[in-house]
């Protein structure tokens, strides 16, 4: 898989559009689903989500490629609705977080999220919607943190690519917190490429340079 097709699941993560489990409307019989999902669960909730954010790729893909700001806008609208920014932000800030203001952790995940919605945001106008998705569980993470919904990307003539998505509910909704492309996870990604920075600057430092 090239690295262009990863950043494209993570570019829906973060859009919230989460999470390249979808396929177009018109091919929504080609998703299979495990037997134990229900309405209002997180696996229900990643594919009802994502088959409404590719449907609208599709339809919008003509207007999001001459104007960007409306791709942008309807990104960080679907992101705000599905991503958990500031849980994310302090998983991959790590031991950093510690002792770190609330509103320090949340200028940090703004200026993530940002960041990455600018480098890969793109990719989604290049996604290729004619992928079927199977989701293959949903379990329960330990000591309570949520659950991980565990999928594949099936490709004509390819071999499967894995997809996970950890959730956990805040409030009355479930939110993606991390998502893993070929056992390759985000919050690890990025705590590594952080944690060296963060030994030598503090996280409004670091967030400034993003």
């Amino acid at each position: 898989m090239t690295p262009n097709f990863r950043a494209v699941p993570l570019a829906l993560a973060l859009a919230a559009a989460t999470l390249a489990l979808a396929v177009p409307a018109h091919a929504q019989q080609t998703v299979r689903t495990p037997p134990a999902m229900t309405e209002g669960s997180p696996s229900q909730l990643v594919l009802n989500n994502s088959q409404r954010v590719l449907s609208t790729l599709e339809k919008r893909r003509p207007e999001f490629k001459k104007n960007r700001t409306a791709l942008r806008e309807f990104i960080n609208s679907e992101f705000n609705a599905m991503f958990d920014r500031d849980y994310a932000a302090r998983l991959v800030l790590g031991r950093h977080a510690r002792g770190a203001s609330e509103a320090d952790i949340k200028l940090f995940a703004d200026a993530l999220a940002e960041n990455l919605m600018q480098r890969y945001g793109s990719s989604l106008l290049d996604f290729n919607t004619q992928l079927r998705v199977r989701v293959k569980s949903e379990t329960a993470l330990s000591q309570g943190r949520g659950v991980r919904v565990s999928s594949e990307f099936l490709r004509q003539g390819g071999q499967p690519i894995p997809v996970e998505y950890l959730m956990r509910k805040t409030g009355a909704s479930w939110k993606v917190f991390d998502v893993i492309v070929e056992g390759v996870s985000y919050v690890q990604t990025f705590r590594n490429q952080f944690d060296a920075e963060l030994q030598r600057k503090t996280i409004k430092q670091v967030t400034a340079e993003l």
